[in-house]
């Protein structure tokens, strides 16, 4: 009944995680390994979510809306909420403007304060999608509209019963791994597209291949994802390598517990580690000029108006002002 073999993994994850749920909680004593089990087994919950809104595991419609019921127990919010913000918007525009998870709203840096202050401002302007194709819904498909909406009953039941039952062991068993999955996944969008090239056809996306890759379902090969949303996870492996080649050899990277330490741990310190925007790179070659670390540092989206709008007949508006300049007059 599954529609790939591949994914009698995702039923196996799926299978432990339920069971790590039932025996913390019925364990008489905190058990730390267990419960990081748990917390671990919930960054997976963010893959097989991810890649069952892409392609619905089962042949049989009732089981995939018994998976998405799951899925939003354990991951931690209604599924349907990645048609909006992620199939319909994300892969769209991709890190361009209007994205509604774009990395570089705030800042153009790359640092611990924008990677983890990232979930928040991007789980903001992610409501306005949602809410939106609810309404759409409405309008349109009443049937739809309500199934989407049992999901957030299923779910504010399932926390509501977990806290009256035992609020200490709602809080650790459900509700911890439910912030962590949601939170991952946002962070883990920040990691792939932070200065990256969202211009670029192959350098959009960072990509890590390392045994965790093979944990969250192949999801660390997020270039070959964006060229074909339709593939399988378990045929990007094989996409990747088609054009890995292709992609700049910063952004194929190993292990994305290492880019974490050196980026958000390291780089304050040692200065090499520090990642090098191409983004902007892209924009100071487009602009005819070049960009000192300073610049870098202080450039805000607000310029990027400036620095990318065209050459002929708007150009006596913007003068020939340095971006520099630009900035301080605004």
């Amino acid at each position: 009944m599954l529609r790939y073999k591949a994914d009698i993994l995702s039923v196996f994850y799926m299978i432990i995680t339920t069971a790590l749920l039932i025996v913390n909680w019925n364990l008489p004593e905190f058990n730390v390994w267990l419960f990081l089990g748990s917390i671990l087994m919930a960054t997976s919950c963010f893959a097989m979510a991810h890649n069952h809104n892409h392609i619905p595991m089962w042949r049989v419609d009732f089981l995939n809306k018994i998976t998405d019921y799951w899925l939003t127990l354990f991951y931690g919010f209604p599924v349907y909420a990645w048609i909006p913000t992620h199939n319909m918007n994300h892969h769209q525009l991709n890190n361009r403007e209007g994205d509604y998870t774009i990395t570089w709203r705030l800042s153009e840096k790359n640092n611990f304060i924008t990677m983890i202050t990232f979930p928040i401002v991007s789980a903001i302007y992610q409501q306005k999608p949602t809410s939106d194709f609810l309404k759409h819904y409405w309008r349109t498909n009443k049937a739809k509209f309500f199934y989407y909406i049992s999901q957030y009953v299923v779910w504010g039941l399932w926390i509501i019963g977990a806290f009256y039952l035992n609020p200490k062991k709602a809080l650790l068993y459900v509700a911890i791994p439910m912030i962590v999955a949601t939170q991952f996944v946002l962070i883990i969008n920040y990691i792939q597209h932070v200065h990256t090239d969202e211009e670029s056809q192959f350098n959009h996306s960072r990509n890590f291949t390392g045994i965790y890759n093979k944990f969250l379902l192949n999801n660390g090969l997020h270039t070959a994802h964006h060229e074909q949303m339709g593939l399988h996870w378990s045929q990007l492996p094989a996409a990747h390598d088609k054009i890995k080649h292709l992609v700049d050899p910063s952004l194929n990277l190993r292990s994305l517990g290492w880019y974490v330490i050196k980026t958000y741990f390291l780089a304050p310190f040692i200065p090499s580690f520090r990642s090098k925007s191409m983004r902007l790179e892209r924009m100071a070659v487009a602009g005819g000029g070049s960009m000192t670390p300073t610049d870098i540092e202080d450039y805000r989206p607000h310029a990027v108006s400036v620095a990318r709008m065209p050459v002929k007949k708007k150009r006596t508006s913007v003068k020939k002002t340095s971006s520099r300049k630009t900035k301080k007059s605004r």
